[in-house]
């Protein structure tokens, strides 16, 4: 498996020191990482803003400025996935980690083996992580996970692909869009291809997502309750 890997911190022993880490245990596993190491989080939040496409991330709580909690608590609103891990010299901040699903906290000293085992329940966890595909969107690289996606709209040469959160607009093929995408992705329209697990209404004549109604194309009616059904 080939990870991507963010190492946070404003100390640079600690820095080398856990990148050494991650080395052995990519090598000892047989994982292709690519590890990024950052000297503080408003380093890390400049790259992050163009490629958001990380696995794991092994944050310092205690770094200036903005520390490594408010550092998750923005990754997390991006609808982030990745693995966080944290690294404190302190006891009492465990409790906030809570917020942002971290994965663990290491105490300094960091112990290798210790690192090593929870990198392992990190690569465990993202194995098994519901698809996703990503795509590039006004300059950025963007990893959307299926889930997250409501529907897809066609506009000319451009989809608008409508999540949670909020839109992106791309220039792609609808067809090509949805063969990116697991068959969780219903056609109900030449213009419109929506999540069979974000639907609330099927009529004849359109389908609800939540309170958007999209025209569901004649004929269609029956194919797409069969595949509600089997997909729910």
């Amino acid at each position: 498996m080939k990870y991507k890997i963010a190492i946070c911190d404003d100390e640079q022993d600690q820095i080398e020191y856990i990148t050494s880490i991650a080395a052995s245990w990519s090598a000892h596993e047989g994982h292709n990482c690519e590890t990024l190491a950052f000297a503080s989080a408003e380093a890390f939040l400049f790259e992050y803003e163009a490629d958001k496409a990380y696995d794991i991330l092994l944050l310092d709580v205690e770094m200036k400025n903005i520390n490594g909690i408010e550092l998750a608590k923005r990754i997390r609103k991006d609808s982030s996935r990745a693995e966080i891990i944290f690294i404190t010299s302190h006891f009492e901040f465990i409790g906030e980690g809570y917020e942002v699903d971290a994965l663990h906290y290491l105490i300094k000293p960091i112990s290798a083996d210790k690192l090593m085992q929870v990198l392992t329940r990190a690569a465990e966890k993202l194995s098994i992580e519901p698809p996703s595909v990503v795509i590039s969107c006004e300059g950025k690289t963007v990893k959307l996970y299926e889930s997250d996606i409501l529907y897809v709209e066609s506009l000319l040469h451009y989809i608008v692909i409508h999540t949670k959160d909020k839109e992106y607009k791309i220039k792609e093929n609808i067809s090509v869009f949805e063969n990116k995408l697991s068959d969780d992705f219903y056609h109900i329209h030449r213009s419109y291809l929506v999540s069979l697990k974000h639907i609330t209404r099927i009529s004849r004549t359109c389908v609800n997502i939540g309170s958007t109604k999209l025209p569901l194309s004649r004929g269609k009616y029956d194919d797409i309750n069969r595949a509600f059904i089997e997909h729910n």
